[in-house]
């Protein structure tokens, strides 16, 4: 009879250590989900001043100029706490290093380029 009793303990222990496992599994990978940017999506002020920000890590910009003509920039763009590093690559290489912030449905930031500097408001129009 004791060999009977042991073997269903054992059973129980097995099954126990399964589901253990199993908690386990289904934690972590609920843990590491990943989670979207709050940049994706089109931005744009009143101005015609206006930044994507792609999936991808890519970005189309149009800003205005000294001369408030529209130039479309492009190129990638990382995140590193409240610093946006966009790395340019048309119309020429160069990088704009901006501290940025969201409240709401709008993101600010700072745009240097060509020794014009705007400061941008930009409200959240598509994802």
């Amino acid at each position: 009879m004791t060999g009977r009793k042991e073997m269903r303990n054992m059973a129980g222990i097995a099954r126990r250590t399964i589901v253990f496992f199993a908690a386990f599994v289904v934690a972590v990978l609920l843990a590491s989900c990943y989670e979207p940017s709050p940049l994706y999506g089109k931005w744009t002020d009143n101005n015609g001043n206006s930044i994507s920000f792609i999936s991808d890590g890519t970005f189309v910009a149009k800003i205005n100029d000294k001369t408030d003509t529209l130039i479309t920039y492009q190129g990638d763009y990382s995140v590193i706490e409240n610093v946006l590093v966009f790395n340019i690559s048309s119309p020429s290489a160069s990088t704009i290093d901006t501290e940025w912030d969201i409240r709401g449905s709008l993101l600010f930031c700072t745009w240097t380029q060509g020794g014009v500097t705007r400061t941008l408001t930009l409200y959240h129009v598509s994802k």
